[in-house]
């Protein structure tokens, strides 16, 4: 398929695919707005996300707009989960350490963490935030710093806020530089892509 790209089309599947953060993981949990969702999709493609899992344990699982995610959903991975427990177990037999959004006295601020190591993000409901069973199974919880009367952002701001902080201390460190992936396997993404 790649011969029937234009170069500056296949240059830029290369590039992209080369990018994929791949140490770098979101789970959103029982997110109820479509456009929060999209939003954080739209995100994830920004900074080379490759795959989100959605944890949906009280929501129904979302319909996600093509139109709201900009077709990001295309190019990005989706697991699904309706059980905390074997999301993170999964998360961690990768070697993911999970950092769940929530302000309370043990989280540490976004901006004192490594975000260059394998990291799994976790955001919750708009109303009700991160849900207790995903704090407590965490492995750390983290916050963003704010200096108003208000302590909580749009989920989509926060996800968008954390996810370019990382972005941040990977470009730093080179890492949109070399694949995270074996040749071999950069290859066949590069050809999934190619067929989209």
């Amino acid at each position: 398929m790649r011969k029937f790209k234009t170069d500056e089309r296949l240059q830029k599947i290369i590039e992209t695919a080369t990018a994929r953060q791949f140490s770098l993981r979101v789970v959103m949990e029982n997110i109820h707005d479509p456009h929060n969702v999209s939003a954080i999709f739209r995100t994830c493609d920004a900074v080379g996300v490759p795959k989100i899992s959605l944890l949906y344990t009280f929501e129904s699982f979302p319909r996600i707009s093509k139109t709201s995610s900009s077709s990001a959903n295309k190019w990005i991975e989706v697991d699904r989960y309706d059980n905390t427990k074997l999301c993170y177990d999964g998360l961690r037999k990768q070697g993911y350490k999970i950092y769940a959004s929530m302000l309370n006295k043990n989280a540490k601020n976004i901006y004192d963490i490594d975000l260059t190591k394998k990291i799994a993000f976790v955001f919750g409901n708009e109303k009700r935030g991160v849900s207790p069973e995903a704090e407590k199974l965490a492995d750390e919880t983290f916050y963003i710093p704010m200096r108003g009367m208000i302590q909580s952002l749009n989920v989509s701001v926060a996800a968008a806020v954390t996810l370019y902080e990382a972005q941040r201390q990977r470009f730093l460190k080179g890492k949109y530089k070399k694949s995270e992936l074996p040749k071999e396997e950069l290859d066949l993404l590069i050809d999934k892509w190619c067929e989209k």
